[in-house]
């Protein structure tokens, strides 16, 4: 597919200023400014999608109470690994280091 754009004078010398540092061609510069472009707006949108999901459920009690079971879940695992991984580096994990 082939796109003719009209870019404002600044925008054109940048344009023209990124091709000569990075030795490529325009069409490969503006392809991958295009496609990060496309990418970034679609993470934004998922992120929104995500924080309306979000007000949603926090607005139900009974999800807001499984998501902390969850969590609470979580947290238990995480500490047990780190358990895990310090008996298995020789360390006492009942051991107060800190004092």
């Amino acid at each position: 597919m082939s796109i003719s754009i009209r870019l404002p004078d600044d925008l054109e010398q940048k344009l023209k200023e990124e091709v000569r540092i990075s030795r490529r061609n325009r069409s490969d510069v503006v392809r991958e400014a295009v496609g990060e472009y496309l990418t970034r707006r679609e993470k934004e949108r998922l992120i929104e999608e995500m924080k309306a999901a979000a007000r949603i459920l926090s607005s139900d009690p009974a999800a807001v109470r499984e998501s902390r079971e969850l969590g609470e879940e979580g947290l238990d695992d995480w500490i047990e690994g780190i358990e895990r991984e310090e008996r298995a580096a020789g360390v006492d994990p009942n051991e107060k280091w800190w004092e």
